[in-house]
């Protein structure tokens, strides 16, 4: 949760000035290609390390290459002034929802007992875009634990359709 906190204002910021350069897809795949090198286990001793920022910055960047244009290299200048150039995932993670707001997807992951057929996950898609008002991105898996019926989740709600879900609440109406 504390990453998440860090990351936000960097993701916010590089989010509103993409918007307003009308650049967010390109600067979704600087923050992204970014991040895989923070992730980089070489990487990620180099900013574990004692070195100063201004030094920090500059391997990073060197490493990074032409894959930044300006802005992103300032951005990771100040991240590293800041120390927090190994907070970049969880910047990318923030800003990928940013960008689907923006965008007006949702992701969403429906877990079921069963491999579901085309026609049933274009049900399933049609009904959550009219319920959400939004387009949605489905993520189908299949959980045999399940006994039969689906799960779905996306962000925040819930829909638990599955076979135990309705004998627990089944079971918690008959005990009140």
């Amino acid at each position: 949760m504390e990453m998440k906190t860090i990351a936000r204002p960097y993701a916010k910021a590089a989010f509103d000035f993409a918007v307003e350069k009308k650049a967010v897809d390109n600067w979704l795949s600087m923050l992204t290609f970014a991040a895989e090198v923070a992730q980089n286990d070489s990487m990620a001793q180099v900013l574990s390390s004692d070195l100063n920022a201004e030094k920090m910055a500059e391997v990073f960047l060197a490493v990074c290459g032409e894959q930044l244009d300006e802005q992103g290299q300032n951005l990771i200048k100040v991240m590293a002034a800041n120390g927090r150039l190994s907070v970049l995932p969880a910047v990318v993670q923030e800003f990928a929802v940013m960008k689907a707001e923006l965008d007006r997807v949702v992701d969403a992951d429906v877990v079921s007992a069963a491999k579901l057929t085309k026609q049933q996950v274009a049900k399933i898609q049609a009904s959550l875009e009219q319920r959400l008002g939004r387009q949605v991105k489905l993520n189908c898996s299949v959980d045999k634990s399940l006994m039969a019926g689906i799960i779905i989740k996306a962000g925040d709600m819930v829909i638990d359709g599955s076979v135990r879900g309705r004998l627990s609440r089944l079971a918690e109406t008959l005990q009140s």
